[in-house]
């Protein structure tokens, strides 16, 4: 059975070996876990996979083999599963629609924290208690200009929090680029020098000092000619950027080839106290943001990439972040990005024409001074000119 699993794993392009194949099979004969699924799972990727990035194609292999394994999630207590789950949905007129009321962001945490207290059943097509498919700003399936989601799949985007253990999966740096239009945009932004060992044969230099030694072969070596510039790029991962995956994977996947001194940080919908490497451990490993800062020289290019679209809240207000409560507001942080490094740009994956309709994205602009360019050849082209000025 388990062959048939290696297999799986080699279709799905995850480098896999016979010998740790072999491993795997040494450690369940001795014993090493007790017999279950999840067991195996950890104990299968520990020993097949080697790097971080193939975490996402090991599940979706794990999970194509073995069909019909159940997930846990874990559940709020305090808000009972029963009525977070929608069995109607409403459609309302524009002219309702407009009727709605903005709570603002104090009163409409407040308000959900005497519902918590009071609130005693499930509740569906309201427009006070939490539950589905109404129009309180508390629940999710309904419809609301400004709300808190509590379970549920994001429909309208117009949530300021999120009530839920959200997890993001990273981008993937070898994914194959349907064009090279993208490598050759970023190669705008270029600064060859010759640094590091002399390796690598210098030919015209040879030739001259073979014709100045009377014909006796001289030998010149000269190391390697690099692109010497630095890139920080820094990218928004889950909630709305699911539509842009397959984009921002042809951009992740382009720089990492082109930018050879790149680092790269994720952050969720705005930059706040922390950043991380990698989405399956973004709580428990973290890069507090003012180490980042502080690490990298200020002729460092900053690249943002991110569709710009949240709560304006998320970028204005203290404990904006739909996650947790951020002491100090988004801006207050990208303020920070601008001021350290003077060379920075923030790629959109959105289409430039519904920027217009995005009042975050016109705040997130602003902060930029402008300097926010679609993720197309154009695009991308203007971002790394002026990246090289």
């Amino acid at each position: 059975m388990l062959i048939d699993f290696f297999f799986t794993l080699k279709d799905a392009k995850i480098p896999v070996s016979i010998k740790e194949f072999l491993t795997l099979l040494e450690a369940m004969e001795k014993g090493l876990i007790s017999m279950s699924m999840d067991n195996f799972y950890f104990l299968s990727r520990t020993i097949m996979i080697k790097d971080e990035a193939h975490y996402d194609k090991f599940d979706r292999a794990f999970g194509l083999y073995f069909k019909g394994i159940e997930t846990i999630f874990e559940k709020n207590p305090e808000i009972p599963l029963e009525w977070l789950s929608q069995r109607m949905l409403r459609e309302l007129s524009d002219e309702q629609r407009a009727a709605l009321e903005k709570f603002g962001y104090d009163k409409l945490m407040g308000r959900l924290q005497e519902l918590l207290k009071e609130q005693k059943e499930r509740h569906e097509g309201g427009s006070k208690w939490i539950g589905t498919g109404g129009t309180s700003p508390f629940g999710n399936g309904g419809t609301n200009p400004e709300g808190v989601r509590i379970g549920g799949k994001g429909g309208n985007r117009t949530a300021v929090k999120v009530w839920e253990a959200r997890a993001y999966k990273d981008y993937d740096a070898e994914r194959e680029l349907g064009t090279r239009n993208i490598k050759v945009a970023l190669r705008r932004l270029r600064k060859f020098a010759r640094l590091g060992a002399q390796e690598e044969l210098a030919l015209d230099a040879t030739i001259k000092a073979t014709a100045n030694n009377a014909g006796y072969l001289d030998i010149k070596m000269q190391a390697e000619r690099k692109n010497n510039i630095k890139v920080l790029m820094l990218l928004d991962v889950g909630g709305t950027m699911d539509d842009h995956i397959a984009r921002t994977e042809e951009l992740f996947s382009a720089a990492k080839t082109e930018f050879k001194n790149m680092e790269f940080f994720y952050f969720h919908n705005c930059v706040y106290d922390y950043l991380w490497k990698n989405n399956q451990r973004r709580h428990a490993e973290k890069s507090p943001t003012w180490d980042v800062l502080r690490k990298y020289p200020p002729d460092t290019k900053v690249i943002f990439v991110g569709d710009a679209t949240m709560s304006p809240y998320e970028i204005l207000q203290p404990g904006g972040s739909v996650e947790y409560n951020n002491e100090e507001a988004g801006a207050t942080w990208l303020q920070r990005f601008t001021s350290s490094f003077p060379k920075f740009i923030w790629l959109n994956p959105e289409p430039e024409g519904l920027w217009q309709y995005r009042q975050s994205v016109s705040v997130i602009r602003q902060i930029m001074n402008n300097r926010m360019f679609p993720v197309t050849i154009e695009g991308l082209e203007r971002g790394m000119r002026l990246l090289s000025k």
